[in-house]
């Protein structure tokens, strides 16, 4: 049997700790930290154990060796492994806040212990957009998730849909978001649909949420919701051929309106509906999920 290797990256705080638990709750043997000096070694270890299901997690504790990756998972591609890279990010603010709450150190911080409040602010925005450097090649590989304004159960969630969906030769998310809450980080298309008509409107749809049959109906009899609809649905098909054949593994297809509850929702449970005959298909509703 194939040896299945999940590959954790991203930034510091960003959640790695959270995905990891989700991988070992689903099975997975998990090494958090490991040297890239060790990858091949051990994933070469664990195939004479006649493992099946492995994950690791590498972060920037390790920059100095970091550059090694990439060839390294073309190496695994090339001896048949299932390789499954996921990036996790955050906005910069996001990641100053969480390390402010938790007192951490960044691992690529100044080790000055007598900073001032704003100096040390300074000091860890520095850290994190040298981190962000660091890892950019690995994140151009990785499906990215935005783990920004989302909760730990909820990324314990999008962890646990994306490998189950198993590795393909390209996996399609759609994610409903609302503008007033940020624009996704992980999304490869933004379509803006806050110029469509708008069930919060409508006293007795306003409850609801576009994965309601009511909400639908409202939507789907107006002429922009249905030109909308065709123009994102021949757009991506158009496209994603091609984003297959330059060996594109994951993409990620954000709608927003408003809220993320009713125009948002509907058209990308909508399109997945349509994409799914093809492609691999995953849907996330950042605010609906959140509840």
């Amino acid at each position: 049997m194939t040896l299945e290797v999940v590959l954790i990256t991203g930034m510091s705080g960003s959640g790695k700790s959270v995905a990891l638990h989700a991988l070992e709750d689903a099975g997975y043997y998990c090494v958090d930290n490991l040297p890239p000096e060790l990858l091949l070694p051990f994933v070469a270890l664990e195939q004479e154990h006649k493992a099946t299901r492995v994950a690791i997690a590498m972060d920037v504790r390790s920059a100095s060796s970091l550059p090694l990756v990439p060839r390294q998972l073309a190496d695994l591609r090339r001896q048949g492994i299932t390789l499954q890279p996921i990036f996790l990010d955050a906005t910069t603010a996001t990641l100053v806040q969480r390390f402010s709450e938790t007192r951490r150190r960044h691992p690529l911080s100044r080790k000055d212990v007598n900073l001032g409040e704003a100096e040390h602010q300074h000091a860890l925005v520095d850290a994190i957009e040298l981190e962000r450097e660091l890892l950019a090649d690995l994140r151009e590989q990785a499906h990215v998730i935005d783990t920004s304004i989302i909760r730990s159960a909820q990324l314990q969630g999008y962890v646990k849909s994306l490998i189950s969906a198993g590795a393909s030769q390209l996996t399609l998310v759609f994610e409903s978001f609302a503008f007033k809450r940020g624009i996704p980080m992980d999304a490869d298309y933004v379509f803006d649909v806050r110029m469509l008509p708008n069930p919060h409107y409508e006293p007795e749809l306003r409850p609801l949420t576009g994965r309601d049959a009511p909400v639908a109906a409202f939507l789907a009899q107006n002429a922009d919701v249905t030109q909308m609809f065709d123009h994102i649905e021949q757009f991506l098909g158009h496209w994603l051929d091609a984003l297959a054949r330059d060996h594109r593994s994951y993409v990620t297809v954000a709608i927003g309106c408003t809220g993320g509850q009713h125009r948002s929702v509907y058209l990308v449970e909508k399109l997945a509906a349509v994409f799914s005959s093809r492609w691999v298909t995953l849907k996330r509703h950042r605010e609906l999920d959140a509840r």
